[in-house]
């Protein structure tokens, strides 16, 4: 096994081979969230709660320290933007590969806002990290969205085809959204090639909306999720976290594992 078999088995669940990451990455483009305050807190409920991994920005990694308990995988993001300005869906790294090593990540991840006026920009970016992951061993997850004008960001189209072009690009997993039902997913699944993991999306109605897209997506061959908000800004984080971790790596169903919320 390589260095990246390596470090892909630090963000994932061994036995079944997927993933239950927890994005805290959200400070930098929309500010301080409920959630995302007491760093250390967060971290320890999802990582209670089953969570393989969680994404955060370099300058963070410092208040989210764990000094007991079981460990959790550790995904560096490299690129950002603002809602400040104009341009918040123009990514650009703000970090390298080689300084992820140095914080001790696990792995890096990119987002790619397809289809927005700067993707050539980010399509170069995303290639030159790629290049410097395979030199040093280190898995690449690429956050995959259509973006532009007039663009559905839930087409199952347009899903598929970012989705497949991250894969293109040298991505290790590809995070992209869930396209609405398990046909049209399993097509994203099928045509990306590399392992894909689905995000959250906005601040969802019920919990158990949640878990039935959680579910629905195994069901359709995904690896696994990367679900921000809908998890740190629950009212019980390690409960939510828990049952997604069991549908996700045990294959509970929806209504099993709605018994740890």
């Amino acid at each position: 096994m390589d260095g990246k078999g390596i470090r892909l088995e630090r963000i994932m669940d061994r036995k079944p081979g997927r993933f239950v990451l927890v994005p805290m990455d959200h400070g930098i483009s929309i500010g301080p969230v409920e959630g995302l305050i007491d760093m250390k807190s967060t971290v320890d409920a999802v990582t209670n709660g089953g969570a393989t991994g969680v994404f955060m920005h370099k300058g963070i990694i410092k208040y989210s320290h764990r000094g007991c308990g079981r460990d959790i995988g550790l995904i560096m993001h490299l690129s950002a933007s603002t809602d400040v300005g104009a341009n918040g869906n123009h990514k650009v790294d703000i970090t390298t590969v080689e300084e992820a090593i140095k914080y001790g990540a696990d792995a890096v991840s990119v987002q790619i806002n397809y289809g927005d006026e700067y993707e050539p920009e980010m399509l170069r970016s995303a290639g030159e990290v790629a290049r410097k992951c395979n030199e040093w061993g280190m898995p690449l997850i690429v956050m995959a969205y259509p973006r532009g004008h007039d663009v559905k960001s839930f087409d199952p189209q347009k899903i598929a085809h970012v989705a497949r072009a991250s894969a293109e690009l040298g991505a290790d997993v590809v995070k992209c959204s869930y396209t609405g039902d398990i046909d049209s997913f399993r097509m994203v699944v099928k045509g990306a090639l590399a392992p894909v993991v689905i995000a959250g999306g906005p601040k969802m109605d019920t919990d158990m909306d949640i878990l039935q897209m959680v579910h629905d997506s195994i069901e359709a061959g995904g690896a696994g999720v990367s679900i921000g908000r809908n998890v740190f800004q629950n009212k019980n984080v390690e409960g939510i976290t828990r049952a997604i971790s069991k549908i996700v790596l045990e294959n509970y169903t929806v209504e099993e594992a709605a018994k740890f919320l």
